[in-house]
C-alpha cells in the first residue's frame, strides 16, 4: 500500500481553518430557497451502507479527523437541518414512545378524546417544545398521567385550553417569564401539583377552572400583572386556602395569596 503524503491528504479535501470562523456563514440558517438549499438539493444523496464505502466518505472521514469538531458539526448541521426539521415535523404533536414534540398546534377535540391517542398518551413522560413557538396548543398533553415535570421555555405567552387537563402524575411545571395567559381547564385535575410558582411571570388572565380538583395543591404565588380570573379557578383546591376563605371566591383567594407570599 503507497503511503499518502500530506499534500495529497490536502488536495483529497479542504481542511477549514478552526480559528478562522468568522463571518455569517457557519450560522446562516438553510431556508426555502437559499443558496444552500440550492446547494443542497444539487448535491447527489447517497445513503445507506453504500455511502460508507465510497471514496467520498473516506475524504469526509479525514477531513473531520483533521479539524475542529465544532467545525464538523457545523457542517452537517448546515447540510442536513432541512432533514432534521422535515423527520421532526412527521410526528410532532404525535405521541412517539414516552415523548411528544409539541409546535404550538391545537388538537382537536375528537382526536385528544379518541381512544388511540389516550393510549399513546399514556406513555408519555417528557414533553419537548419546538423553537419559535408562542402558544401551548389545546389539549396538547391532555391526559399524559405519566408525565412529571414540564418546563415550558421562553418565548411562549399563552397555555391554551385543556393543554395539560388530567395529567395526574405532574408535580412541577417552570413557566415563563414571557407568560402572560393560561387557558381555562388547563391544568384542572393535575391531582399531584402541590405548587405553582408564577410570580416571575407577566400573567394577566386565568381561565375558568384553571386549576380545578388539583386536590394537592397548597402553595400558589401569583403576579401583581394577573387582573383577570374566571370562574372556579381554584374549585376543590381545599389545601391551598385556610378555613376561613371561600375557596369559591376567586377574588378572595387571590387577595389571600398575595398576603402571604
Amino acid at each position: 500500500m503507497s503511503k499518502r503524503t500530506s499534500e495529497d491528504l490536502s488536495n483529497a479535501i479542504e481542511i477549514p481553518d478552526p480559528n478562522n470562523l468568522e463571518g455569517g456563514d457557519d450560522e446562516e440558517e438553510v431556508y426555502e430557497g437559499s443558496e444552500l438549499d440550492s446547494a443542497a438539493n444539487e448535491t447527489p444523496a447517497v445513503v445507506g451502507d453504500d455511502f460508507m464505502h465510497t471514496d467520498d466518505f473516506r475524504r469526509l472521514f479525514v477531513g473531520f479527523v483533521m479539524v475542529d469538531t465544532l467545525v464538523a458539526m457545523r457542517w452537517l448541521d448546515r447540510k442536513w437541518h432541512k432533514v432534521v426539521e422535515k423527520k421532526l415535523t412527521e410526528f410532532e404533536d404525535e405521541p412517539f414512545g414516552g415523548l411528544i414534540v409539541h409546535g404550538g398546534n391545537d388538537i382537536s377535540g375528537d382526536v385528544a378524546y379518541g381512544v388511540a391517542r389516550k393510549e399513546r398518551m399514556k406513555q408519555v413522560t417528557k414533553v419537548v417544545f419546538l423553537l419559535n413557538i408562542t402558544k401551548v396548543g389545546d389539549r396538547a398533553c391532555y391526559d399524559a398521567n405519566n408525565l412529571v415535570v414540564v418546563d415550558i421555555p421562553e418565548g411562549i405567552t399563552v397555555i391554551g385550553d385543556w393543554s395539560f387537563m388530567c395529567c395526574s402524575s405532574l408535580k412541577e411545571i417552570k413557566f415563563p417569564k414571557s407568560l402572560t395567559s393560561i387557558g381555562k381547564w388547563s391544568f384542572e385535575k393535575c391531582s399531584s401539583l402541590e405548587k405553582v410558582d408564577l410570580l416571575h411571570t407577566n400573567v394577566r388572565e386565568l381561565g375558568r377552572y384553571a386549576f380545578a380538583d388539583c386536590r394537592s395543591l397548597r402553595e400558589m404565588k401569583v403576579p401583581d400583572s394577573l387582573q383577570k380570573f374566571g370562574v372556579n379557578l381554584f374549585w376543590g383546591c381545599f389545601k391551598l386556602v385556610t378555613s376561613g376563605i371561600n375557596i369559591y371566591e376567586n377574588e378572595a383567594v387571590v387577595a389571600y395569596l398575595r398576603s402571604i407570599q
